[in-house]
């Protein structure tokens, strides 16, 4: 038998994926300001040119973010991108985040054009959920239902009943669990016993974690909320339990974003990518964000709160790709069908969540 305990990819080889040297991002933080908005401008005109609309994640750099609410794109949580490029007629979208991200994008939209700045801009949890291992997981527990974190390949998807993201896992989970439904989780093991915890579902789950999320520190925010008593703390749910257990709010990015605006804390201990805070400033001006202390604050820190592959893109490679259609992301059709069910499924429950 297969234990679930046992199925994540190994953390030295999901290390050998991790970008080397300088990311964009970082080399970007020294362009002077007159390069920058001549990318932006000369980006602006290709968005035109090519009938397309950036979709960023709230955790790339401020100036894709920027430049996606200039230009009438979209930043937000995987979710609402999802959305949002479902929606949008143009007939190319640019992705600005991580590459599964833009497979979702496809598989909603085969018959666009699908156009990434870094084609390896990954994600540890779709490494260490490899496709044929997960499918063989899946044939030991027939009797489950499964559902996959949006932090997965094409493939995985397939193989899934459901899809979803941070923002409605635990609303999805309910709603299976309260029709006797048994689930099989993949592939954030955090997020699986959060969503356990709260549910009471009968889950089992992949061993997966996200390299930035896991090296949050319980030990280390202890000290901290006492050495800052009067700050709220805000936590992802892709983080270890004994950190969730210290949180004011517990949420997807844009859960925590609006946290900060209604919580009337000035300021606030934040646990998750040190990107969304670029956001948090703008819906909560005046208030102060703090990163969550992590493990190893040094050069040899993996994560550093801000996720590697997130930092692989930015205004050069966006240009480039614009320029040269190069990075487009293509899904097997027949992949991508299967893999349609079970993300408009996630679309249709969360609309009939808002209606």
């Amino acid at each position: 038998m297969i234990e679930a305990n046992a199925r994540a990819l190994d953390s030295e080889l999901i290390r050998q994926y991790l970008p080397q040297g300088k990311t964009i991002e970082q080399l970007e933080e020294n362009l002077a300001p007159e390069a920058r908005q001549e990318l932006k401008d000369r980006i602006k005109i290709l968005l035109r040119e090519k009938d397309a609309v950036l979709v960023a994640h709230y955790y790339v750099s401020a100036y894709l973010q920027e430049l996606a609410a200039e230009t009438g794109g979209f930043t937000s949580d995987s979710l609402d991108m999802a959305r949002f490029g479902n929606e949008h007629p143009a007939s190319t979208l640019v992705v600005a985040g991580v590459r599964f991200m833009g497979e979702t994008a496809k598989i909603l939209n085969p018959e666009k054009k699908v156009l990434m700045p870094d084609l390896d801009a990954t994600c540890s949890l779709d490494l260490g959920c490899p496709a044929e291992e997960f499918s063989a997981f899946c044939d030991v527990h027939p009797d489950r239902n499964v559902v996959v974190y949006a932090n997965t390949s094409a493939e995985v998807k397939a193989r899934s009943d459901w899809v979803v993201t941070s923002s409605i896992a635990e609303k999805v989970v309910k709603h299976l669990h309260e029709k006797g439904e048994k689930i099989l989780w993949a592939p954030d093991k955090y997020l699986g016993d959060y969503v356990r915890q709260q549910t009471g579902a009968d889950l089992i789950s992949w061993d997966g974690a996200c390299v930035v999320h896991e090296e949050f520190k319980a030990e280390a925010l202890k000290q901290m909320r006492l050495d800052i008593p009067d700050a709220g703390v805000l936590v992802h749910p892709e983080s270890p339990r004994e950190v969730i257990e210290q949180a004011d709010v517990v949420g997807s990015t844009t859960q925590i974003i609006k946290a900060a605006q209604e919580l009337p804390n000035k300021k606030f201990i934040v646990a998750t990518d040190r990107g969304i805070f670029h956001k948090m400033r703008q819906a909560a001006p005046g208030k102060e964000f703090i990163p969550a202390p992590i493990a190893g604050e040094t050069v040899e820190c993996i994560a550093c709160a801000h996720c590697p592959w997130m930092a692989m893109n930015g205004l050069q490679n966006l240009a480039r790709t614009l320029e040269t259609g190069e990075n487009e992301i293509h899904v097997d059709p027949e992949t991508g069908r299967r893999a349609r069910v079970a993300v408009e499924r996630m679309l249709e429950f969360s609309r009939s969540l808002k209606s």
